[in-house]
């Protein structure tokens, strides 16, 4: 059996930054995930690493006791015979929002 590398973007509702350490924590925690950038206005999460996307998000779905809906699943085969290249695993959205947004955000219900 090949070794699979994957790349997942998911839709996960993140309501408040409870909800957004919630998963930033669960993510951080999985060691089969390599990467992850969180989309926090789109709800948006994108993962890659080696691992199967059903097990990761029901393991976020555990976690973080949030809905996880699959949006896309992208699979790469590594042969051991040929040399690994860097080659872009992931194209997210091209708005990539990283300022800081330090305004009081009320928590929601989900996380009191």
């Amino acid at each position: 059996m090949t070794e699979r590398i994957c790349c997942m973007v998911m839709r996960i509702n993140i309501d408040c930054n409870g909800c957004y350490r919630k998963v930033r924590r669960a993510l951080l925690d999985m060691k089969e995930l390599e990467t992850h950038l969180i989309e926090k206005k789109q709800c948006r999460v994108s993962v890659c690493g080696r691992f199967v996307p059903r097990d990761v998000a029901i393991k976020i779905r555990k976690k973080t006791n949030r809905r996880v809906e699959i949006l896309e699943i992208q699979e790469f085969s590594v042969n051991d015979e040929q040399t690994h290249e860097e080659k872009p695993l992931m194209i997210t959205s091209n708005t990539w929002n990283l300022e800081s947004n330090q305004t009081h955000i009320e928590t929601c219900v989900a996380c009191i």
